[in-house]
């Protein structure tokens, strides 16, 4: 199977030196793979390779197509997809790499597609982008009230401006978009980026659409001790404290989710998704929240 992305990685039993559940996606859609230890064990290169894998990591893998309630391969062999999407950008359009590599207060040009948007106001619209390599963050891109209506989830549009950083969030600024016509449409899975929490990897899936599993509350607090206005948000994880935000452009006081933040209470374990925005460290803006499960 060539080209799957990683979304998650988990012991039997939680016990590393059993199988290993492995959670892969393709086009939008989930498939259950397993390292089974009676055939590949703890000592192999596969099982070693499996441990290492993060969520969000492109493979290739071989397998036996085993079945158990729905394909369940019994994986022997895994490298780095020689080709990450396999989408080729058209002339003058930077990969996400590039764009990456990319200097501060340098010209960008890229294509991605809409996953969400802020409110719109004064002609302008701030933009949350992903393709099938990274996610991107367009601040303020200049947009008339009709075209913002447009610009649904799954949308693809081609933006021009500049890289930018403030307080950590890398995002384009100055910019201006076109849509790209005829192009097929992309929402993005959410990538399970708990595991990351407290690495210095978790900054490399910025801005991308990302959940996080068994949270606890630790404090719900209004930006101004103002209801209506952000909801900050602090969570944790193995003794570890993470700021989350309901930014209110985005998930506004109407909206399910904010008023589901607003009656948490410390203690609550709960699932979070959203994205994974900068604010001098994580502070990802939340789309979603369950009771763990």
């Amino acid at each position: 199977f060539k080209g799957m992305t990683v979304v998650s990685i988990e012991y039997k039993n939680d016990a590393p030196g059993d199988d290993i559940y492995v959670t892969l996606s393709k086009n939008d859609s989930n498939y259950s793979f397993c390292v089974e230890r009676y055939l590949t064990g703890p000592e192999t290169e596969v099982y070693q390779a499996v441990c290492a894998l993060k969520a969000g990591d492109v493979i290739d893998v071989d397998c036996f197509l085993y079945w158990y309630e729905g394909v369940n391969p019994h994986i022997t062999a895994v490298k780095a997809s020689e080709n990450v999407s396999g989408e080729v950008k058209p002339e003058g359009v930077m990969t996400h790499a590039q764009y990456i590599a990319a200097e501060l207060e340098t010209e960008v040009v890229i294509e991605a597609y809409v996953q969400a948007t802020q409110s719109w106001w004064d002609n302008k619209i701030t933009v949350y982008l992903q393709d099938r390599d990274g996610a991107y963050f367009a601040y303020e891109m200049a947009c008339t009230e009709d075209d913002a209506k447009k610009l649904t989830p799954g949308t693809k549009i081609r933006v021009s401006g500049y890289k930018a950083e403030w307080a950590g969030e890398i995002e384009i600024t100055d910019c201006s978009f076109t849509f790209v016509e005829g192009a097929d449409t992309y929402v993005a899975q959410p990538v399970d980026l708990t595991g990351l929490l407290s690495t210095d990897d978790l900054i490399k899936y910025q801005n991308q659409f990302a959940s996080f599993k068994g949270m606890t509350v630790v404090s719900i607090e209004y930006k101004n001790d103002a209801p209506g206005d952000d909801i900050y948000v602090t969570l944790s994880k193995n003794d570890s404290n993470y700021s989350f935000c309901v930014e209110r452009y985005l998930t506004g006081p109407d909206t399910d989710v904010y008023k589901a933040v607003g009656e948490l209470k410390a203690g609550d374990i709960i699932d979070v998704e959203g994205f994974l925005y900068w604010y001098e460290g994580v502070n990802t803006h939340i789309t979603s929240v369950k009771a763990a499960q």
